[in-house]
């Protein structure tokens, strides 16, 4: 199967997947999007924008995408450097003159290390409360008294150090450049080029409306709080700005090489190596180039960024060499963004797997017959069609696609489990039950038991507002 072909034919169990993990882990809202070939295959939400007003979540709706910001920033200063108008290896005191007058070793670090965090500047400071909203994000003046009071932890070039002020420097960097606001300049360069409607630097007061609510998470309490949004000050350039889960999968589609005009290749290979590992005893662990995370996903290198704002959790992972990009945005504090991002790419790869392991489906089967969601008194098994084979999937996992049951298809009511982990029932049969119309009455299968169809309740504002 030709892999759009085959990315397509899985978006309907990807749909019903997240569904469950959305209401498994009682998620206030999640919103995804799918992009391939610089298209937008898939672009899907799921819950409340705003749980006690009842508002349903929109693919439109704006998410707070917090360190994605990072990208942004870069993106911004490899602009400015294939425009000739500063190098990667200019020190950042050459634009912050503060940092020269206070004597601040950070002063002497290149554009370049702040940019792959190697500039060894602290993470947040002393004081990171802004984090927890118990006072505002700092200032301009404010983020450059943190980096001298104690803001070089380590040599710079020494070592690996995220640093959420590091990029608030870079941001002055591209105000001093460029004479104007940062959020000025990268409207004008990337977001308006772009088209990114959805996306802004900076929360948008004029537009609350349209920003879905964050909640606290549930690991220290039974219920969730709503978080208000705020302003992010000079760390606008680290963690401020806002979008939805379609556009980042149109940004990160200009960030592959040869696709767009956002970037010249060469300035992508630079963002895109990894510079570091975060993990000194693991070089191959995931690291950080300049501006851009890179990782690995089953097996396949990905780049792209994570963000964490308070009360919404959200990430985004894109292929440089596929062109595959997904981006998922949760409004919870512990939202499961990675996990789901993750999930979702190893179901693609399943579905495009010409060699997966498990009997092909006939040409002519309808598989319509036999998917589904069955539940017994133990556990929910989803039955779905993954590219050209049949599975049993487990949806409560966070990668649905490990451990599966691979089914071959014996007639019309009948499947076989033709292989898996045989502490279960494989080389059993699994058969249907229907009523009149043809739809499905239960299954017995696994154990011999009896199965029978179940779907996410649909639910209230009311019932949502009671689990939120």
């Amino acid at each position: 199967m030709e892999k759009r072909a085959a990315y397509e034919s899985v978006l309907p169990y990807v749909r019903e997947w997240i569904a469950y993990k959305v209401w498994q882990l009682r998620l206030p809202g999640v919103q995804v999007a799918i992009g391939f070939e610089d298209e937008v295959l898939f672009s899907e939400a799921w819950g409340w924008a705003d749980v006690e007003a009842g508002r349903r979540l929109t693919t439109t709706d704006l998410f707070r995408i917090a360190s994605h910001s990072k990208t942004f920033t870069a993106t911004a200063l490899l602009q400015l450097a294939d425009a000739g108008r500063l190098r990667l290896d200019d020190t950042v005191g050459s634009f912050v003159p503060a940092l020269v007058d206070a004597g601040s070793p950070i002063a002497d670090a290149t554009v370049r290390e702040l940019m792959e965090m190697g500039a060894g500047v602290v993470r947040d400071g002393a004081d990171g409360d802004h984090w927890a909203l118990a006072h505002p994000f700092p200032d301009a003046d404010e983020l450059v008294a943190l980096v001298v009071e104690g803001g070089a932890k380590v040599p710079v070039g020494s070592a690996f150090n995220y640093s959420n002020l590091g990029y608030g420097l870079l941001g002055l960097v591209i105000e001093a450049v460029t004479g104007t606001s940062y959020a000025e300049h990268v409207r004008a360069a990337i977001t308006e080029p772009l088209g990114l409607t959805g996306t802004g630097p900076e929360f948008d007061p004029a537009r609350e409306d349209e920003f879905v609510v964050g909640y606290t998470g549930l690991h220290t309490a039974r219920t969730r709080q709503r978080v208000p949004h705020v302003t992010t000050g000079a760390l606008a350039a680290a963690t401020g700005f806002h979008g939805t889960a379609s556009d980042l999968v149109r940004y990160f589609s200009a960030h592959v090489p040869g696709r767009g005009a956002l970037l010249s290749d060469h300035a992508k290979r630079l963002a895109q190596r990894k510079a570091w590992s975060a993990l000194d005893s693991d070089p191959a662990a995931r690291g950080y180039g300049a501006g851009f995370v890179a990782d690995r996903i089953n097996g396949r290198e990905v780049r792209g960024h994570s963000g964490g704002f308070p009360g919404q959790i959200t990430q985004s992972v894109f292929d440089p060499a596929s062109s595959l990009v997904v981006s998922v945005l949760t409004s919870s504090a512990t939202g499961p963004a990675t996990m789901l991002a993750t999930g979702i790419v190893h179901l693609l790869d399943a579905a495009a797997d010409e060699h997966a392991p498990g009997p092909e489906l006939p040409a002519d089967v309808d598989t319509d017959r036999y998917t589904g969601r069955f539940t017994t008194f133990e556990g929910i098994t989803d039955v779905a069609r993954i590219g050209d084979r049949l599975l049993a999937i487990d949806p409560t996992q966070p990668v649905p696609t490990e451990s599966p049951v691979r089914l071959e298809v014996v007639d019309a009511d009948t499947v076989r489990m033709a292989s898996g982990n045989r502490f279960g029932s494989v080389d059993e049969l699994m058969t249907y039950a229907r009523d009149a119309s043809g739809a499905i009455v239960s299954v017995r299968g696994d154990s011999g038991m009896t199965h029978r169809p179940w779907s996410v309740p649909e639910e209230s504002p009311e019932v949502a507002a009671a689990l939120v």
